[in-house]
């Protein structure tokens, strides 16, 4: 398994985010993120969003910092994607 960071281009809330995503398996993805004081609350059905300030530590922690548009393609390559309209609520 591999976790994955995107770089925090998202702005929200007065702050920038980014994605944490699993390549292979949500279980190990929960793992790291509790891991690594990233809030349950934080995840959104196949990622967490992550603040700009906590990338550092994920990366150093054994995240893979990849460009966005890799994220999501090794993402949906996992299988573990849920899409746009399969998020309502």
């Amino acid at each position: 398994m591999t976790v994955l960071v995107d770089d925090p281009l998202w702005p929200a809330h007065g702050r920038l985010w980014a994605h944490l995503v699993s390549d292979a398996d949500l279980d190990e993805l929960h793992a790291f993120a509790k891991a690594h004081d990233v809030p349950a609350r934080a995840f959104d059905l196949d990622h967490y969003d992550v603040p700009a300030d906590l990338v550092p530590r994920l990366i150093a922690g054994g995240a893979q910092h990849v460009e966005g548009k890799e994220l999501v393609r090794r993402l949906i390559a996992s299988g573990l994607r849920v899409r746009g309209r399969d998020r309502r609520r």
